[in-house]
């Protein structure tokens, strides 16, 4: 038997009355979040939620995403969990396609509209049987006529459940991911998967029960989910919630509750190291820290030595993936560090560069950056095809380009995936394109990722339009945003009269890469 959801419960064991969550004025503590977590177990299991089974869940950082995550955990459920900027179409994709039976949804806020979204989606998937709302306090009323809420579920529910007895290598989290060939996946990480990142994660950052921790990542996000809440609840230590990344926020914070663990993507740091503001507070704040990690995409080594140079403390930078669960190397303290390094591998874990035939390469050439060992994913969601090719010979394919050095070093040098990585979220130019496809005045798309100095790459579209249409920049944007979630929509359009093709029609988007670097 293992299920990740011992996490919690030994940890409300052991500080049952310390602070494991503080959002705002709330102070909930490991015991209080055991308790709440059972109740959303009891819940589910009243509503016929069986061992197995999919439940999906969109919430900010919110006190209410660990219980709702563990709480399906201790179900014996697997959580799909949705990043909150879906929009319909996205929502009821993702629950089609996960088969999820119920969806716990936060409503949002009048910017950020998720009820509303996850409603409308949730409509689109009959095969989803329940949908409960995740309202601001738990007694407060569904903000949608006929749609159950959170308190609801958990009204009158015991405080105690025993929780299911699941399989080490049985599915605990969907968690969905994508490449340029087609839409999203789920990689399927089991509890044995996401229990080692969790244990082997907290010893990396060197977590400890006193320390506090400030999660502004996503949760629903692998790198937060594993390296901050897993590993945090793990160690038993407290976490202070922000649901959106603000640098005077963060830093307010971190000086409030003493932070000494900070995980954030090269654009926090950016906006940090950039921070005008008080510098009383920026002393104040970077006091108590004693390590930042970074990941997400590849921290430019100058802005890792000016935070480094202006908050005195240093920043580890990790490698990994979804389907890794997501840590598969790490610059591991105690160890000579290599600014711009990937780190080495983690324990257990193995790491190959290899050639196009899945050979390795000497140090110092580069290929494709395969890894294998207990943090590799089951598989993609009912994609067997899609697993053959990806986890060929029992290595997981990374699609990352990567050199290692004669110390055992590696580094990411280029991906051979076209994705692009906008402030840390990756987003897909084929899921793009096909919606841009949608649009009455456009006849051709190429989506790329172009250099941006705030979010390392800007999403930017070629558009060849029909003939006859007038479609301005503006309103092709102004479309998009409406149809996908804020982070994906591209932010630049240019019109064109031709995309450059090979002989054989495929779009030369490496072609239009080379342009944008020239212009």
């Amino acid at each position: 038997m293992l299920n990740l959801s011992v996490v919690l419960e030994d940890s409300a064991r052991r500080y049952p009355d310390k602070a494991a969550f503080l959002f705002m004025d709330s102070r909930l503590s490991f015991a209080q979040i055991n308790a709440a977590a059972n109740q959303v177990a009891n819940g589910l299991r009243s509503i016929g939620i069986q061992p197995g089974d999919k439940v999906a869940l969109s919430c900010l950082n919110l006190p209410y995403f660990p219980i709702v995550y563990y709480g399906i955990l201790k179900a014996g459920a697997a959580v799909v969990p949705l990043s909150v900027l879906l929009k319909r179409r996205e929502v009821a994709y993702h629950l089609q396609d996960s088969d999820a039976r119920a969806y716990f949804c936060f409503e949002g806020t009048p910017q950020l509209p998720m009820g509303a979204e996850g409603h409308a989606g949730f409509q689109e998937a009959p095969h989803c049987e329940h949908l409960f709302l995740i309202t601001g306090k738990p007694d407060s009323p569904s903000p949608i006529e006929g749609v159950k809420t959170l308190g609801m579920l958990m009204a009158n529910q015991p405080l105690t459940f025993p929780t299911e007895m699941t399989g080490a290598e049985d599915t605990a989290v969907i968690i969905y991911t994508s490449g340029t060939t087609g839409k999203p996946k789920g990689a399927e990480l089991t509890h044995s998967n996401l229990m080692l990142n969790a244990v082997l994660s907290a010893d990396l950052v060197r977590t400890q029960s006193e320390d506090v921790q400030l999660i502004v990542l996503p949760m629903f996000h692998i790198f937060a989910m594993t390296v901050l809440l897993n590993a945090g609840v793990y160690r038993g230590a407290s976490s202070v919630l922000l649901p959106r990344f603000d640098a005077e926020a963060v830093l307010g914070l971190m000086k409030q509750h003493h932070v000494t663990v900070f995980a954030g993507v090269p654009t926090m740091y950016w906006a940090l190291l950039n921070y005008q503001g008080d510098a009383a507070v920026v002393e104040a704040a970077r006091s108590k820290l004693k390590v930042c990690v970074s990941g997400g995409a590849s921290l430019p080594v100058e802005v890792l030595k000016g935070f480094e140079e202006r908050y005195k403390v240093p920043i580890i930078e990790g490698y990994g993936m979804s389907e890794g669960s997501p840590v598969v190397t790490f610059n591991h303290q105690g160890r000579e560090r290599k600014p711009g390094s990937i780190g080495n591998p983690v324990w257990g874990v193995e790491v190959m560069i290899a050639d196009e035939h899945d050979k390795p390469v000497a140090p110092g050439e580069k290929g494709q950056l395969l890894y294998r060992g207990h943090n590799v994913m089951k598989g993609y969601y009912k994609r067997p095809d899609t697993n053959a090719e990806a986890l060929k010979g029992g290595w997981m394919h990374s699609g990352d380009i990567a050199v290692m050095d004669e110390d055992g070093y590696y580094y990411i040098v280029d991906r051979t995936k076209d994705m692009i990585i906008r402030g840390g979220l990756n987003v897909y130019p084929r899921e793009v394109e096909e919606v841009l496809m949608e649009h009455e005045a456009v006849s051709l798309v190429a989506v790329i990722g172009v250099p941006d100095e705030e979010n390392g790459e800007e999403v930017k579209a070629f558009i060849v339009r029909k003939d006859g249409a007038q479609a301005s920049e503006e309103e092709i944007i102004a479309w998009a945003k409406e149809q996908i979630a804020a982070y994906k929509y591209p932010r630049l359009v240019e019109f064109v009269r031709e995309l450059p093709m090979s002989a054989t029609g495929k779009i030369l988007k490496k072609e239009l890469r080379r342009q944008e670097a020239e212009k």
